[in-house]
């Protein structure tokens, strides 16, 4: 009798328990697994980006670019709330297919019990917040060492209006190309080919660095460049198993495939340079790393392991070739690999999606009556458009800042280093 009379003081003790997910449709499970996904992806950016890209640059220039991917952190937090988030994911009336409403600019009717199915929607805000932040800052990449910081924040302030948030909407926020089926589970096309596009656009709008590609520009700190890449990798288990926004089978599955995906891609990189050029490079690795990342991304909630390892795989080896087709035969100094590995990546992922998602390949199945065929169809031409987008507009508002405030640093500035010639400081003390 005594265990009894416990047992159900213990029953009616949890009834009481404030906030549960019964009483107020808030699934707390869910709620601490999008907040905990919402700090990763932040994480990504700054510290992992960060650090991994300032790694990569010459030591005159590591302030300059901690800075740039600091600032855009901030410019994006502010265009998010001003306006973006809204024409993202709010209801855009008659034109929904295309874009967003203004009802949520500077979020003023939000809540703190306002959802977005069971969670609170000012979690939702700032986890789709953390994925608008890394996108800019991807593309910083591509014009580091010689862009004006000026220039550097209208750009992407600019892009991030008339190139992400639209192509966002279109996939994410109940857009034409989500009626169509096209399937990025967590930014293979919105992110990884959008800025993949952009890097490209933008390394050949600003022209080479000086020296390049006659003058050897190796990375100023591995350490740096390593931690930042491990920091990417942890983060990156936000990015992708945050996406599926509840914590259940399909976000552990999203966690599993990410990390075959990493690991798989980074060790086929590193078998193909040791092979090619005699010796493993801690830079092919964790390069491959990156690229197995973002190239398993977009099918990170929709396939199995089997097809995790063999687009990680395929990651390694497309990804590797494409970067030294960029640089040594293109002759393109896309500084950091902007395009190879997450441009590239990002198109191979998407495209692999239609395949591996099908059930016959332990993916989690395509729609009913919609063969692998026609969902890679359907992939393509998500691409094409995000391509056609993203190249046409970045292309165009480089061009009128070029014009208005002029691109690029003079060539003593560069040859200076834009830590001091830009912010008048620098990283190390010995120089």
């Amino acid at each position: 009798m005594f265990f009894k009379n416990n047992y159900k003081s213990l029953l009616i003790g949890l009834c009481l328990l404030p906030g549960l997910a019964w009483g107020d449709g808030i699934n707390q499970a869910n709620t601490v697994w999008v907040l905990t996904s919402t700090a990763l992806v932040l994480f990504m950016t700054i510290p992992g980006l960060s650090l991994f890209y300032a790694g990569l640059v010459r030591s005159k220039n590591v302030l300059s670019v901690l800075m740039q991917c600091f600032a855009i952190t901030c410019l994006v937090s502010i265009l998010w709330l001003a306006g973006v988030y809204s024409f993202i994911f709010s209801d855009g009336g008659e034109l929904q297919k295309f874009i967003g409403g203004a009802s949520k600019l500077f979020i003023a009717d939000m809540a703190p019990n306002s959802q977005t199915g069971d969670i609170p929607e000012t979690v939702f805000f700032m986890f789709q917040m953390t994925f608008a932040i890394i996108t800019p800052a991807l593309i910083v990449g591509a014009f580091a060492e010689r862009m004006k910081f000026s220039a550097m924040l209208w750009f992407s302030a600019l892009w991030l209006v008339i190139v992400y948030m639209p192509i966002c909407h279109w996939m994410w926020g109940g857009g034409w190309l989500a009626d169509l089926g096209a399937m990025d589970f967590a930014g293979g096309i919105v992110i990884h080919v959008n800025a993949g596009i952009a890097a490209l656009v933008s390394a050949l709008v600003l022209g080479n660095r000086k020296g390049f590609p006659n003058t050897a520009m190796p990375p100023h700190n591995m350490t740096m460049v390593v931690t930042g890449a491990g920091m990417l990798w942890v983060g990156w288990y936000g990015f992708n198993a945050g996406s599926a926004l509840t914590a259940d089978g399909r976000a552990g599955m999203a966690m599993l495939v990410t990390h075959i995906g990493a690991a798989s891609g980074a060790l086929t990189w590193m078998t193909i340079e040791w092979q090619r050029f005699g010796k493993p490079s801690v830079l092919g690795i964790v390069t491959g790393m990156v690229a197995g990342l973002g190239t398993i991304t977009p099918a990170s909630g929709f396939i199995g392991p089997f097809g995790a390892l063999v687009i990680g795989v395929t990651a390694g080896v497309v990804c590797f070739y494409a970067t030294q087709y960029v640089k040594r035969t293109l002759k393109i100094d896309d500084s950091l690999d902007v395009f190879p590995v997450h441009g590239v990546g990002g198109i191979t992922g998407s495209l692999l999606t239609g395949v591996f998602a099908a059930s016959n390949f332990g993916g989690l199945g395509l729609k009913d009556g919609v063969s692998i065929m026609q969902q890679v169809s359907v992939q393509a031409l998500a691409i094409i458009v995000t391509i056609i987008w993203s190249g046409l507009f970045s292309y165009l508002i480089l061009k009128l800042l070029d014009n208005w405030l002029g691109l690029r640093v003079s060539a003593d500035e560069e040859v200076q280093g834009l830590d001091t010639s830009l912010h008048e400081e620098t990283g190390y003390l010995d120089l």
